[in-house]
């Protein structure tokens, strides 16, 4: 009897210490959601445990046929996983973890990954909910990390599991999203603000850069901006790709009316600290609950130039358009008054991408040793909270590497499967530290297959672009801190005689892309001198160089072995997998299921210590 008790106070004990944060039951409410197919059939719920590991989805479709949920990849949905499940007419259910051979054939996995919590068919829907470790021990999964993840689903009419293209669909979606608005305060106070162009007439060309010059609320006293979300007519939202809010500085003389950003009036390029970023694929945003925007001081500014990128790819005439951002701000203040680090390669010719890659890097570098002395005033560590990854159609990838003394300190962030179409402001998981001196490099990874000319660097959505904002705090006067190569010693490297960068540049047309010139070119951008250009918000500008820094990859974490698991050989290590949860009967354990290992490691030692205190009780 002594260790029966002792065994439930250990238990206990275990799982109130180890299931803090977002713990989810099987009967757990789930904070996400969304429709993944055009005609609204296909509901999907989810949310995760971060620190377990284990991520629940509920999938409710219009059918009374079986249903499929998994994880693909960019290009093709052989070899994707899908978990599909039904219910037969008699009332019995099935549910099995697959993956897909080819594009038509399914193929059951040798270990069952999938947990299933619910299985139901009503009149209306059948709806599928389980879980799954964001990353098992079977080589059919596919790992659920914080990259933009293919999302697939597919269903039947009937209980025949065959594929349907009709009835198969693929979504990006970022599924691990830290903070859900839900959980972020919503002032009592609450002031709305509208930032927009108004019946803008959209020209008949491919790309089109609209900017106009704001002023922000006038306040007599202190407010914080703490929400965000793009202002888009209905019919209008696929011509627009991106909206930006830049600051001026109140020395700033600014020009009015509505004009090309980037065309004969550089005027109208002026204001270059961005303080609101919204792209294509993006939603509303709101600050986390210490952070905001601030307004209303002698020292915030008080105007802003919106910027409009317009993509015209059907080059449509006679079409209106009223489009903007709109903020909400409000007098209760939060701790932090906010900033917005661009980073990235400068956006100019210089950055090059060749035709016919199948892989190709681009690196910007930034040195934060001048910070100090450009911001004019003492500055504190920037305290990194958020970020907005933006690349235009090429971009496959793109990351930010810390570096400090010379020592790789840690990713700050990053997008292995980054989606043109779901460009987003992200939390992260823990707030990252830039202390002065730090070095930051963007590394975007470039597919060209579809090019048969050198993409450069520029605004157009056909040009490219690699950029890294970072949400921060508190709020300095450095707006932006970037990088490009030496295009002269790129060309030398390419066998091209050059005497300046124009001619640098255009000599790039002339080369005969094979793809070992694609790798000379790749690793001579990677090994020239970088030159860092770091801008502040009254548009004072410094240079600096330096080197690109190797990236040391971030290993991939460990899998969960589930019983019958196959693990992958990069995984026989002794921290290569974690093991599968004790198993114990009734609700006990379902708990288990979802407590980290070392809970997991605990609770084993204090089994086997009660089985010696048993033996010796009787």
């Amino acid at each position: 009897m002594t260790c029966v008790l002792l065994f439930k106070f250990f238990l206990l004990l275990t799982l109130s210490d180890t299931c803090q944060g977002h713990r989810l039951s099987p009967t757990s409410r789930l904070r996400y959601s969304r429709f993944l197919d055009p005609s609204n059939v296909i509901f999907l719920l989810w949310d995760f445990d971060f620190e377990a590991e284990i991520i629940t989805f509920e999938l409710q479709v219009r059918t009374a046929g079986w249903v499929g949920l998994g994880i693909s990849n960019r290009y093709t949905v052989v070899g994707s996983d899908l978990v599909v499940g039904g219910v037969l007419p008699d009332g019995n259910v099935y549910f099995s973890d697959q993956h897909l051979v080819d594009e038509d054939t399914l193929e059951e996995d040798g270990s069952q990954d999938a947990e299933l919590l619910g299985l139901t068919e009503d009149a209306v829907y059948t709806t599928m909910r389980f879980s799954r470790p964001f990353r098992s021990c079977d080589p059919h999964d596919q790992d659920i990390t914080s990259d933009t993840i293919r999302v697939l689903t597919a269903y039947g009419l009937d209980d025949t599991l065959k594929l349907d293209p009709e009835r198969t669909f693929v979504k990006s979606i970022f599924l691990l999203q830290i903070i859900h608005p839900d959980d972020l305060e919503v002032p009592e106070e609450i002031i709305v603000h509208d930032l927009e162009i108004t019946d803008f007439l959209i020209p008949e060309d491919d790309t089109t850069y609209a900017c106009t010059f704001l002023p922000l609320p006038i306040v007599s006293k202190k407010h914080h901006i703490y929400k965000f979300e793009p202002k888009l007519l209905e019919h209008n939202e696929t011509l627009v790709h991106h909206i930006l809010v830049y600051a001026c500085g109140n020395a700033s003389v600014l020009p009015t009316g509505i004009s090309d950003c980037y065309g004969a009036d550089p005027d109208f390029s002026l204001c270059t600290q961005v303080i609101v970023g919204w792209a294509v694929g993006g939603t509303s945003y709101q600050f986390p609950d210490d952070v905001g925007i601030s307004i209303g001081t002698p020292w915030d500014p008080q105007w802003i130039r919106l910027e409009i990128h317009y993509s015209n790819f059907h080059n449509l005439p006679g079409i209106y358009d009223t489009s903007g951002i709109r903020i909400y701000y409000t007098s209760h203040l939060r701790k932090y008054d906010m900033g917005v680090l661009q980073l990235g390669v400068f956006t100019f010719p210089i950055h090059f991408i060749p035709p016919g890659a199948e892989s190709f890097m681009s690196y910007g570098l930034c040195k934060t040793e001048k910070f100090q002395e450009m911001n004019g005033a003492p500055m504190p560590d920037i305290q990194v909270y958020g970020y907005l990854l933006h690349t235009h159609l090429a971009g496959r990838a793109l990351q930010a590497v810390q570096y400090r003394n010379g020592t790789q300190l840690q990713t700050i962030c990053k997008d292995d499967s980054y989606d043109f179409n779901l460009q987003e402001t992200r939390d992260l998981p823990h707030r990252v530290v830039i202390k002065p001196g730090d070095e930051l490099l963007i590394e975007c990874h470039y597919q060209t297959l579809d090019r048969d000319s050198v993409i450069f660097g520029g605004p157009s959505t056909l040009n490219e672009m690699c950029l890294v904002f970072l949400f921060y705090y508190p709020r300095n006067n450095i707006s932006s801190c970037q990088g490009y190569p030496d295009i002269i010693y790129v060309a030398h490297e390419l066998g091209e005689e050059v005497s300046d960068p124009m001619e640098g540049t255009m000599v790039m047309n002339n080369i005969e892309w094979t793809p070992e010139n694609i790798k000379k070119a790749e690793r001579a951008c990677k090994e020239s001198q970088q030159i860092v250009l770091i801008k502040t918000i009254d548009e004072v500008v410094e240079n600096t160089t330096g080197w690109i820094p190797d990236i040391i990859p971030t290993p991939r974490g460990p899998c969960l072995e589930s019983s019958g698991g196959k693990v992958e050989p990069q995984d026989k290590t002794p921290a290569g997998f974690r093991v599968a949860p004790v198993v114990l009967s009734g609700s006990t354990t379902a708990a288990l299921k979802h407590l980290p290992v070392v809970a997991l490691l605990v609770l084993q030692g204090t089994l086997s210590w009660l089985l010696v205190m048993l033996q010796t009780e009787g």
